[in-house]
């Protein structure tokens, strides 16, 4: 919530929620009270995690991804529509200002992978690096984490696609150019808006579009294949952006696109409602009932088949549209698929004496 009418600066929720696990929350009830606001004055805090293990195997029937890898948990670009946000509630945080204040650092990660990539039993398949919360969140530059898993998956010759909104992944485009070179890397990379004023409200922490597509021409320039995901659509926001969106991701270079429409699981419905209300409050109205009746009249979805695509007129408005523009600028382009015939099984520590791609000594 707001401030004497100012928003909380720099973030995307403007408050905290209840943590649904919790029977007790705390807040400000008093704006005039004596007491310092916390919502207004906290930093982001970084708490190391000790994981017993790093990869989490994806079940659900509406994604493709095998397996997912995720070096932090919270997410400072604090996207105000983050379906990972309940995700905090697991670790005693909210799943307002608490997922873009408390960052936990999985400093192990590399380890963890280096010892599940060992194991006789690994099936090779791919693994998404993110799909909860960005790997090239702020907190990368400094920590190195993502760097450390790329580093051990290169040795292994394990594929690997990596998800984000963040221009810092051209950081490791020398890991990356190489692994792809061999069919083991593909990046995918959101591209929400074009509108500087709506990403910063939105997407306040994240890179702009203009930094997003410059990175998606520096992966091509470099051999990479990336993905662009036009996510979330929103109705009455940015769902008119769809072929802006879409003709700037192919002159860019991406080779393929795909999109999902908004939904608010859990207490994402709370957050996302508070940040219209301060942002948009003279659309916050239509915007909600626009996203409800995409959802079967609820924003909280968690029906497999509809939750990632709505269902109804405006589902099928931007449906419609999507498909349009995606033929006219993505036509016969087509991620090329991973290679798992190069996998290298190695033990855990072992010296490669090899090239981590090509196998020359």
């Amino acid at each position: 919530m707001s401030v004497d009418g100012k928003t909380v600066k720099g973030r995307g929720a403007q408050g905290q929620v209840a943590n649904r696990f919790e029977r007790n929350s705390y807040g400000v009830v008093h704006w005039e009270g004596i007491d310092e606001v916390e919502e207004e004055t906290a930093g982001t805090r970084y708490l190391e995690v000790f994981p017993k293990s790093i990869l989490n195997k994806v079940k659900s029937p509406d994604l493709s991804m095998e397996w997912t890898l995720n070096p932090y948990q919270g997410c400072e670009h604090g996207c105000s529509y983050c379906y990972a946000r309940p995700s905090h509630e697991y670790w005693g945080y909210g799943a307002g200002l608490d997922f873009e204040r408390v960052v936990l650092l999985k400093r192990s990660a590399p380890e963890l992978l280096e010892k599940a990539l060992g194991n006789p039993k690994w099936d090779v398949g791919t693994i998404s690096i993110s799909g909860n919360t960005d790997c090239y969140q702020p907190i990368e530059r400094k920590e190195r984490i993502t760097r450390g898993v790329l580093e051990v998956a290169q040795r292994f010759r394990q594929p690997v696609a990596i998800i984000t909104k963040n221009a810092l992944v051209l950081r490791d485009l020398d890991i990356l150019s190489e692994m792809a070179a061999s069919r083991l890397a593909g990046v995918a990379i959101s591209l929400t808006t074009l509108n500087e004023e709506l990403r910063g409200k939105m997407e306040p922490r994240t890179s702009t579009a203009r930094n997003r597509l410059r990175a998606i021409a520096a992966l091509t320039a470099a051999g990479v294949p990336v993905h662009v995901m036009v996510a979330p659509v929103i109705p009455g926001l940015n769902d008119s952006e769809v072929p802006a969106l879409l003709k700037a991701a192919a002159e860019a270079g991406a080779v393929t696109a795909g999109y999902t429409v908004v939904r608010t699981n859990g207490a994402v419905q709370d957050v996302f409602r508070q940040w219209l209300e301060t942002h948009y409050p003279d659309r916050a109205t239509k915007v909600v009932a626009q996203v409800a009746h995409a959802h079967g009249g609820n924003m909280n979805d968690s029906t497999y088949g509809r939750r990632m695509r709505g269902e109804g007129a405006f589902a099928e408005s931007i449906r419609r549209t999507f498909e349009v523009f995606r033929r006219r600028y993505f036509a016969n382009r087509e991620m090329p698929p991973m290679d798992r015939t190069l996998f290298q099984r190695l033990q855990q520590g072992q010296l490669d004496l090899f090239h981590p791609v090509t196998g020359a000594l």
